[in-house]
């Protein structure tokens, strides 16, 4: 089984003893996690997500198009697309972690924390994000120059949001689960990013090592599916006894490989 780092693999880092919990949620939600409430006493799901094959070469992305976001990016460090990361020990980053069955009928109550993506550097951050149904999501603009927001749900409505420069910050919901939601930028073409939509809090995106934590969970048989933007998705069923901990491994490969 794959180490799992007990802060998870959204991005939410080290937490220290003496942080409140309240401090602990406004932390994970800067960096695009997502507090939750899970059972204090529940079971676990932990794993990692290897990628099987020779990694593909990362896209260099141009842009040049806009001097603005072309001036917060050095020369010497050119900037990749995030469709396709494979971490230095094999596993896949980017990838999206969620219960898909097993929790029909239970209700979790919504975070009062909003989930945060940003637009920095002319990129969205963080790729990958999840959040609950009915959560606010904080949508920032700290580039000093005019971005738009475009997702393209299926199932919720669209929307299409212009952040000029001067609109620092934004907020807006998905009603209703929804896993993927794809999101552009109409300004600049090779912005990108996916929100994964969920009515529960048992979700999670594997970050530099490729390992996921779902925690909190109560006993039962669940459905585990991990999603990719490039590799697809593949499902994996996990029974978990009260306090209990289960494994669930991805092995993915490019399309047709």
């Amino acid at each position: 089984m794959w180490l799992c780092l007990a802060a998870g693999c959204g991005g939410q880092g080290e937490r220290t003893a003496d942080r409140s919990e309240s401090q602990k949620q406004q932390a994970a939600s800067e960096k695009g996690a997502v507090a939750s409430t899970p059972l204090a006493s529940g079971a676990s799901v932990t794993g990692g997500v290897k990628f099987d094959g020779t990694p593909p070469t990362r896209k260099i992305l141009d842009m040049n198009a806009d001097p603005v976001c072309a001036s917060k990016h050095t020369a010497e460090a050119a900037v990749l697309s995030e469709a396709v990361v494979v971490n230095g020990n094999g596993t896949l980053k980017n990838v999206f972690v969620y219960v898909k069955k097993g929790l029909e009928g239970k209700k979790f109550p919504v975070p009062p924390i909003p989930a945060v993506i940003d637009q920095h550097g002319c990129l969205y951050v963080p790729h990958v994000l999840g959040m609950q149904a009915g959560q606010s999501l904080k949508i920032l603009n700290n580039d000093g120059t005019l971005h738009n927001i475009h997702p393209r749900p299926k199932v919720n409505p669209e929307f299409n949001l212009a952040m000029p420069k001067f609109l620092k910050e934004k907020a807006v919901t998905f009603d209703k689960p929804e896993v993927m939601i794809p999101v552009k930028c109409d300004v600049h073409p090779w912005m990108q990013s996916y929100i994964g939509v969920v009515d529960h809090p048992f979700f999670n995106v594997t970050g530099d090592g490729g390992t996921f934590e779902l925690k909190g969970l109560p006993a039962g048989k669940y459905t585990i599916e991990a999603w990719h933007e490039v590799c697809g998705s593949k499902e994996q069923e996990v029974t978990v006894a009260e306090g209990g901990t289960a494994s669930a491994d991805f092995t993915f490969s490019l399309p047709g490989k």
